[in-house]
This record gives C-alpha cells, structure tokens and sequence, in this order.
C-alpha cells in the first residue's frame, strides 16, 4: 500500500486529500455519503497533540477540540483511542463538558479503559499484577543500565512507560534500554511495545487494533476513518484492513513522522502531524451536511 503527502493547505475550507490508494479512495467515498454511520478514530499523541520532551506537558492542538466538535455531530462517532490512561487524555484534550463532543468516546490504555462525554462516566478494570512487579524493579535496572541521564518513566497505571527522547542520544539509550525491559517485561507476564523514542510495558493483548475492531462493530458502522502516528497505531491500521476486507470501508491516515516509516507506507493519507489532522477535520465538517 503506497502513501501520499498532503498537507490540505487548500484555501477552501472543504478542501479534502484524494488518498493515495483505491482502498482509500473507496473509504473517503463512503465517509462522505453515509457519515452518519461513520466512525472517526484517532490517536491522541502525536496526532491530535504534538509530541513533547515531557509528555505530562502534552496538549491537544489548539484547534483540535473546535474541529472535533464541528466533526462530531455529523458522524455517527468520534473516539480517541490511546495508550494514555483515559482520564489523562480527557484532562490534556480539554475534551470534557464541550457543546458537540456529547458523545465523545475516549478507549484509554488501549481499550482497556472507557470514558463516555455523554455521562463522565470512567470504566476501567483492575490493574495486571505485572505491573506493580516492574513498578518496583525499574529504578534498580534503570540504573544498572547506563543508559543516561534524561531516561524518565511514565507510570500509567495499566502500563509503565519508560522515555529516551531527553537523554543525551536518545536513539543510544533507547537501545541499550530494549533488551533489559523486554526480558523484565517478560518476567512479569507482561510485554514491550516500542514507540517513537518510547518502550512500554504493558498487559498482552492490549492493543489500538483490538479497541477499534470491537467500537466499531459495537456501533455497526458503516465506515471508519483511523488516523494515528506511532508504532502502536499499526494494529489499529490492520484492524481498518480486516473491517475493509469484511466490508466496512475505511480511511487510513497517518499524522506525519519520518520517525515512523512504517506507518507512513501503510497510509492511504499522510498529513503533516497534529496541525494537517486538524485541518482534515475542519475539511471532512464542512463537507458533511
């Protein structure tokens, strides 16, 4: 599957990409001709906010919230699916109590975790006793790793993730940092999911894809737009590939990181990170009746 840069800077405020691939092209199509059996997910770091040093200090776009609202009431749903824990990603989106995200849906911890605008209401089960294990060994091995100073840890609740991008050489530490976590995570029944200068530690079986096959089905959609950035986003596109082979056309658009090729490669749409997702949104709300 090829992809395509398009940075929808179109002066037209309905001006929409044409996507790079049939599969795309047919996605777009059914977005625009049934939204209100549409669903539009997206990832939250990286596409609907910019990546930053120090991820507490992560906040949504600007104008994302605006556009989403815009979006919202003309598909049948709008869900951010994210590694973050739920109500994180409500607090750092500002997407709680805004006119037209009524029925917002946030799948935090990559589903695990379910916040519904419509109620404020938060589910979210127990933690994985692996957790707690790597909560209490991963200072020591941080240590003993050498692997600069800069290496922070992100507890998540459900997950632990450990960040290389303020060390020193990030790309060094991420490095010597893989293999002593895959084998701490495996000794804690848990496993590694690398990301953008990122390695996080979490339960199997935890993943975007799983998280947006079942929303959608759960809502009997009739298309699926995913926009996402990062590593961790790839089961979610083979997830909009499995709905399109059942056929549930979908979209599949990447918030642009020559970080993640993959991705990129993958994409029926390649915009220029959590600024050009915005702008396909305002384009998808004003073309939509």
């Amino acid at each position: 599957m090829g992809s395509h840069q398009e940075t929808i800077r179109d002066d037209s405020p309905d001006h929409l990409p044409t996507p790079a691939t049939a599969a795309g092209r047919q996605g777009l199509d059914a977005l625009l001709a049934e939204s209100g059996r549409a669903v539009v997910a997206l990832d939250f770091d990286g596409t609907l906010a910019p990546i930053v040093a120090d991820p507490d200090r992560a906040r949504a776009h600007p104008d994302a919230v605006p556009a989403l609202a815009a979006l919202a009431p003309k598909v049948a749903a709008v869900t951010v699916i994210t590694g973050r824990p739920a109500e994180v990603a409500v607090r750092n989106g500002g997407f709680a109590d805004v006119p037209g995200l009524d029925h917002l849906v946030v799948l935090g911890h990559y589903g695990a975790e379910r916040w519904d605008a419509a109620t404020g209401v938060l589910t979210t089960p127990d933690p994985h006793p692996g957790v707690a294990v790597v909560r209490a060994e991963l200072p020591g091995l941080l240590e003993r790793s050498g692997a600069g100073e800069g290496v922070r840890t992100e507890d998540k609740g459900h997950a632990v993730a450990v960040h290389t991008r303020r060390a020193p050489d990030p790309r060094a530490a991420f490095d010597a940092l893989r293999a002593p976590l895959t084998d701490l995570a495996a000794r804690s029944g848990l496993i590694v999911e690398p990301g953008r200068m990122v390695l996080e530690l979490r339960p199997p079986g935890m993943d975007k894809g799983a998280a947006l096959r079942d929303h959608v089905r759960e809502l009997g959609a009739g298309a699926v737009l995913y926009a996402g950035d990062d590593l961790g986003d790839l089961p979610a596109f083979g997830a909009v590939d499995t709905l399109r082979a059942e056929g549930t056309p979908g979209l599949l658009v990447c918030s642009g990181s020559d970080e993640v090729p993959d991705l990129r490669e993958r994409a029926d749409v390649v915009v220029d990170g959590p600024e050009g997702v915005v702008r396909l949104l305002r384009a998808l709300a004003a073309r939509l009746t």
